[in-house]
């Protein structure tokens, strides 16, 4: 490999290893000739990223320069240009070599631009159409790579998978999200149980969530569950030597809905974390599972009408 590209790859993994500690971790159980690609997908959305929430100090426009310039790079590294960049060689050298769908590029980068437009979103619906952007379609960037039997088959359980966690995240990161100017709850939820942006301020404020809050957070880890629950069956789908890494991921950001709700729903006391000792024990019990055991998803009734 020539230098600047494992110099490149190499960066990618740092983000990684640094900003992402339960994919990471997951990732490890990968093959070691996968891991690269992995850690070059989650490096140009966490560049992306960073160009979004790392850099508050300046105005959107500039933020959206900066990400519509950095994106016109890719794009111009899609089509053959020579790249400047310390990590898009490794990202436009894995979608080379899986021939990984441009569209899911260009749809991810366009969530990423809507972040510095749209601060909160009406109803669960339009929740969805930012996630299929910003989640979704990261599960289907991965698939080439995991090696689904039937990549076809395999596709709904990859998306659902990318917006099982993202929910997740949602559902722990209220407060940051705060802190970005953003709510990505829906606002119906927060009216059904008579809960408005103002109240998470103050929530956020007192570092304790109100009652209503912690109904609310339940609320979504139903919905979050249910996406588990679809995304499931797609994880013996892929081939046995990418199983036991989506088999960890699943359980690891599975877990942080389980210790949200050990506090109680209340995720402004604390970041909800996985703790060490059980990350470590869910990843050696991954990869001792047999290939083609199917996964245990969570308990998921059908999602429960909010009050209101």
């Amino acid at each position: 490999m020539e230098p600047d590209l494992a110099a490149a790859y190499e960066r990618c993994r740092a983000l990684h290893r640094r900003h992402g500690r339960t994919y990471y971790l997951a990732t490890r159980l990968l093959p070691a000739w996968k891991r690269p690609h992995v850690h070059a997908l989650y490096g140009f959305t966490r560049h992306a990223d960073e160009i979004v929430d790392s850099t508050d100090a300046l105005p959107p426009a500039a933020r959206a320069r900066a990400l519509r310039d950095w994106s016109d790079r890719f794009v111009a590294g899609l089509h053959g240009s020579p790249v400047d960049d310390p990590l898009l060689p490794a990202v436009l050298h894995t979608i080379r070599t899986f021939d990984l769908d441009r569209a899911d590029f260009a749809a991810f980068l366009h969530s990423m631009a809507m972040d510095l437009e749209i601060a909160e979103y009406e109803d669960y619906g339009d929740l969805l159409e930012y996630m299929e952007g910003s989640a979704a379609v990261i599960g289907t960037m991965m698939l080439p790579i995991l090696d689904p039997a039937d990549p076809a088959l395999a596709r709904e359980p990859a998306r659902q998978l990318g917006l099982a966690f993202q929910l997740t995240n949602f559902i722990r990161d209220i407060g940051e999200d705060l802190d970005r100017g953003r709510v990505y709850l829906p606002q119906r939820d927060l009216r059904a149980f008579g809960l408005s942006t103002a109240d998470l301020r103050l929530a956020a404020q007192r570092g304790t969530a109100s009652t209503a809050i912690r109904e609310l957070v339940r609320y979504e880890i139903t919905r979050a569950r249910a996406h588990y629950a679809a995304a499931a069956p797609g994880v013996t789908m892929l081939a046995p030597t990418s199983q036991a890494c989506i088999r960890a991921a699943y359980h690891l950001y599975g877990g942080i809905l389980d210790e949200v709700e050990r506090a109680d729903c209340d995720v402004f006391a604390r970041r909800a974390t996985v703790p060490n000792r059980r990350r470590l024990l869910v990843a050696a019990r991954c990869l001792l599972t047999p290939a083609g055991r199917p996964v245990a998803a969570p308990s998921a009734p059908p999602v429960p009408q909010a009050a209101g």
